[in-house]
């Protein structure tokens, strides 16, 4: 009798003649092996014909339909197929919804174990039936999607997508120590991963029919989890034996005392200012120093706030002190200047909020620059003599700036601003969609360059004055000063930064995580921890500073 027709008339589901060529190319090593071992299986239960085995051997050659058959469809070995992992390292930034297919090639090709307590031999029927269920499930695709460390996993895994037919019970082995479950009311595997890797996990499946003693097919499956990004990325220490030497995070927290009601009664509390500053992943893997710095200033007897924020050139091999001396330059002399200037400062901003004309304009923005003009071009010249100090070219401590001076009056907010280089400052309001962006982010010709304080030309008084901006706002949620390692993720271009939406994205996301309520102080470690959010590609020093 021909093999193909013996296999047609074992009614196999959905055989038709290229199918089943197909399935016999595909499956020739497991029908090798599975006719073999039924062999030894059909010779120890007969001993007695065991005997005649080679004159059956010698006889069954002379038999012509089955000679002629196996000769025209010779059976061969297939050969090896080279497996291909995709290991978790290429993987990194995968969707972990990104499913791997799984073939035979994945899982064992012996066939089922079959434990028979009851001490009854399966008939010769049930085992035939039992291999084909076993190559059955062993040749469908399965796609499990990958996961990743530390980020919550659910895959629900449908049986009949299978094509398997007579299914009571089925479950996966080995995911418990991956941080997974199995859920067999939704039938879900869910989780959170621990362990990344290629993981090899087990699907398990009972028949309808089955009882103790009766076999428990299994498939092996690879389950691949990514590792979490943010534990590839080395955090080595600064040494502290280097030049120019700072911390590689810094925070501070202003607490600002409420002011006394009519004759001490009804305290109305006021704004405070946080900051923080967090040296990016891309300096901490190679134990490079933090660039950014900040300053935050309060003067008690005026009610004056002093805010700035600099980020050192990463190309520059002493940013970090230009931008530590142009935060600390602006603090002092804005005090100083403020103080010496106090009485006809605020007489211009309180006629310019009277009557808003061009010639009290003129006259309230001379006093800003007097104060935040003056302040910049001694933090340029600090700069400069720290320079030729060390005998090094100026260039060598680049630094962007972003300074603001603000005051509450009976009629408002006065906020007045200074800005040169990238990252932003902006007036905010959470409750009425105001937003007012102090200045322009300067963009240089290529992507990646900007202005920088220590370009001659940045300092010509022209240029001072036209970097200048003020504003009188009846209120505001929060003045927020920031550097490029935070602009870049949170608004990711320039356009954005006018954006209304982004802002309130902004807002929400930092405070979900800081809590910014009035004398806080633990705010700032709150905020220091917020700057530690993972943003793929994003991995610069990053600072804020922000009053409230």
């Amino acid at each position: 009798m021909a093999i193909n027709n013996y296999l047609k008339s074992l009614d196999l589901p959905e055989c038709n003649d290229a199918l089943l060529a197909e399935f016999i190319k595909m499956k020739q090593a497991d029908l090798h092996n599975c006719v073999l071992k039924l062999w030894d299986d059909f010779k120890v239960a007969n001993p007695s014909l065991a005997a005649t085995d080679e004159t059956i051997s010698t006889e069954q050659q002379n038999t012509p339909e089955l000679a002629t058959e196996m000769a025209d469809e010779p059976i061969l070995l297939p050969q090896p197929e080279a497996s291909v992992s995709i290991s978790p390292a290429d993987n990194i930034d995968a969707d972990a919804n990104n499913a791997q297919p799984v073939n035979a090639t994945n899982s064992t090709n012996t066939p089922p174990q079959m434990s028979n307590t009851r001490g009854d031999a399966p008939s010769n029927a049930e085992g035939r039936d039992n291999q084909t269920f076993d190559l059955q499930m062993k040749s469908k695709t399965i796609m499990v999607p990958n996961g990743k460390v530390n980020q919550p996993y659910a895959f629900a895994f449908r049986i009949d997508d299978m094509g398997l037919s007579d299914v009571a019970d089925y479950w996966f082995e080995g995911i418990d120590t991956l941080g997974l479950a199995f859920d067999a009311d939704t039938n879900q595997i869910k989780g959170t991963p621990l362990v990344a890797g290629d993981h090899k996990i087990k699907l398990k499946i009972k028949r309808n029919d089955w009882s103790e003693g009766k076999p428990i097919f299994e498939r092996e499956i690879t389950l691949i989890i990514n590792p979490d990004p943010k534990t590839l990325w080395k955090n080595i220490p600064t040494p502290t034996d280097i030049e120019y030497f700072k911390p590689d995070s810094d925070k501070q927290y202003v607490k600002v005392e409420a002011t006394n009601g009519i004759l001490g009664f009804g305290k109305r509390p006021r704004k405070d200012m946080v900051a923080a500053s967090q040296r990016g992943r891309s300096h901490a893997q190679e134990g490079k120093p933090r660039d950014d710095d900040f300053s935050l200033h309060y003067l008690n007897d005026s009610g004056w706030y002093v805010m700035a924020v600099a980020d050192g050139a990463g190309s520059a091999a002493s940013s970090r002190k230009g931008a530590q001396i142009a935060c600390q330059t602006v603090a002092d002399v804005c005090e100083q200047k403020i103080i010496s200037h106090l009485k006809e400062f605020e007489q211009h901003i309180k006629d310019f909020h009277a009557d808003n004309a061009s010639d009290k304009r003129k006259k309230l923005g001379d006093d800003l620059y007097h104060i935040v003009g003056n302040a910049v071009f001694n933090a340029f010249k600090n700069i400069d003599t720290e320079a030729k100090s060390a005998n090094k070219p100026l260039k060598d401590f680049s630094t962007t700036l972003i300074v603001s001076i603000c005051k509450k009056f009976k009629f408002g907010w006065f906020v007045g601003a200074f800005w040169v280089g990238d990252g932003g400052i902006g007036i905010y309001n959470h409750d009425t969609g105001f937003l007012k962006v102090l200045g322009e982010t300067d963009g240089g010709e290529y992507a990646g360059q900007t202005r920088f304080l220590t370009m001659p030309e940045i300092t010509q008084p022209a240029e001072l004055y036209r970097r200048l901006r003020f504003d009188i706002v009846e209120d505001f949620t929060a003045l927020i000063l920031m550097s490029d390692g935070v602009t870049d993720p949170k608004f990711e271009t320039d356009a954005n930064l006018l954006k209304i939406d982004k802002w309130n994205d902004l807002w929400a996301d930092i405070t979900q995580s800081v809590n910014l309520s009035d004398d806080n102080q633990a705010a700032a470690d709150e905020l220091l921890n917020w700057l530690d959010f993972w943003s793929p590609g994003n991995h610069d020093d990053r600072t804020i500073a922000i009053l409230y």
